[in-house]
C-alpha cells in the first residue's frame, strides 16, 4: 500500500522538526498510536489501535527513525503485529521551509501487510490511508496550537 500526501503548516521548519523528534508529540500525532516508550536512541515500542473497514486489532511492535537530516526529514520505520495481520511501513518525512512561518511537511512510503490486514481489499485499505494522512495533519495542527511557540 503506498502512502503518500503533503500539507503545508503555519509553523517555521525548526519548530516542526523539533515536534516530529519528540516522541510524546509523535505519540499524539501519528493515528491509532496509543503509546510510544522509548528503547534506545531514535527506537521506540509502539503499541497501537487500528480499524481497517470490518477488520479492527490492537498492534504492537517497533517505530525507528533513520536517515535523520536535522530540520530536513527522516525515515520513519514502523513494525507491529496483532492477531489480524502484520503491517511493516516504511515512510520518508520531509520539511521543506516555505517562508519563515510556513512549512510543507510530506511524506512518501510503502507499507506491506500480511494476514487478515492484507485480504480485506484495497479500496477498503486505500480509503483508511487517506482517512489516516488526514488524521495526521489535523492532529498535527492541534498540537501547534496547544504547544506554545
Amino acid at each position: 500500500m503506498q502512502l503518500t500526501g503533503s500539507h503545508v503548516l503555519n509553523a517555521p521548519v525548526s519548530r516542526l522538526w523539533t515536534m516530529l523528534m519528540d516522541a510524546d508529540t509523535l505519540a499524539q500525532v501519528v493515528p491509532a498510536v496509543s503509546r510510544l516508550e522509548k528503547t534506545a536512541e531514535n527506537e521506540y515500542l509502539a503499541i497501537a489501535e487500528l480499524k481497517l473497514g470490518p477488520v479492527s486489532g490492537s498492534f504492537s511492535g517497533n517505530l525507528s527513525l533513520s536517515d535523520i537530516r536535522e530540520n530536513e526529514g527522516y525515515k520513519l520505520h514502523v513494525k507491529q503485529t496483532s492477531k489480524i495481520g502484520n503491517a511493516d511501513a516504511v515512510v520518508a518525512i520531509s520539511l521543506k521551509s516555505l517562508s519563515d512561518t510556513q512549512t510543507e511537511v510530506s511524506f512518501d512510503g510503502d507499507a506491506k501487510l500480511s494476514g487478515l490486514l492484507a485480504r480485506t481489499g484495497q479500496r477498503v485499505i486505500s480509503g483508511v490511508a487517506n482517512t489516516l494522512t488526514k488524521q495526521f495533519f489535523s492532529n498535527l495542527e492541534q498540537a501547534l496550537e496547544q504547544q506554545p511557540a
